[in-house]
């Protein structure tokens, strides 16, 4: 049984006619792009706002209507992945790199739901290495920087080359002690000169759609959560 299958076709119900719709990037959200695909050929009418370029190529191979997201002033509906997620909704994302982009489409989003399987639920979030883009002018600074900090930073690779995001920029992966306190975390990458963004998305979904072996399980944001 896929539970990244079932997550994301389950998030697709949510979507309405009318819609512009923000698509989340990774293993999971893949689905949920291809199941819009579906809805779109069986007549749904929506326009979407990608969070990478690898969505983006999905999403217009399936024949999806596309927006620039300078282009929109706001988003009905976003629908991504989490690396892990702790009860309270706070999420660590990016794992696949598309952090920075998926932030700005969440934060023009009137309502967020993310996509999981069941082994992305933790009671705090810290084990997953927590991904932060930094600018690759100065980024031998920036990792001194987080490594005086006790954050643990590990520039991210791909092959024997430096992993470049689609904004052109580079990733430090922090490896957390845990459990981390994302407060103090946020507050110290909040004042690091050379972050551009953060993995941390800190109570900014309105619900979560988890798959597991009996099929998708909804939790609605509360006590708090959410947006």
């Amino acid at each position: 049984m896929n539970k990244k299958k079932i997550a994301g076709e389950k998030a697709a119900e949510y979507i309405k006619d009318g819609m512009i719709v923000g698509l989340g990037t990774g293993s999971t959200a893949k689905y949920l792009v291809a199941r819009v695909g579906e809805l779109v050929r069986s007549g749904l009418k929506i326009k979407a706002v990608a969070t990478s370029k690898a969505t983006e190529e999905q999403a217009r191979e399936l024949g999806i209507p596309l927006l620039d997201v300078n282009d929109v002033e706001y988003i009905d509906i976003a629908i991504d992945g989490v690396d892990e997620i702790d009860g309270e909704f706070n999420a660590t994302k990016g794992g696949g790199g598309a952090l920075f982009r998926e932030k700005i489409v969440a934060s023009l989003a009137k309502e967020v739901i993310w996509i999981m399987d069941d082994s992305k639920l933790v009671d705090r979030i810290g084990a997953f290495p927590l991904p932060v883009e930094i600018l690759p002018y100065g980024y031998k600074v920036t990792l001194r920087r987080l490594n005086d900090l006790g954050l643990n930073p590990v520039l991210r690779m791909k092959g024997d080359e430096v992993y470049v995001t689609d904004n052109g920029n580079y990733i430090a992966d922090l490896n957390l002690t845990k459990p981390a306190d994302v407060i103090d975390i946020k507050n110290k990458l909040d004042n690091t000169v050379g972050v551009l963004e953060t993995g941390q998305f800190l109570k900014m979904c309105d619900r979560i759609v988890v798959g597991t072996d009996d099929g998708a399980v909804v939790y609605e944001a509360a006590n708090g959560a959410g947006k």
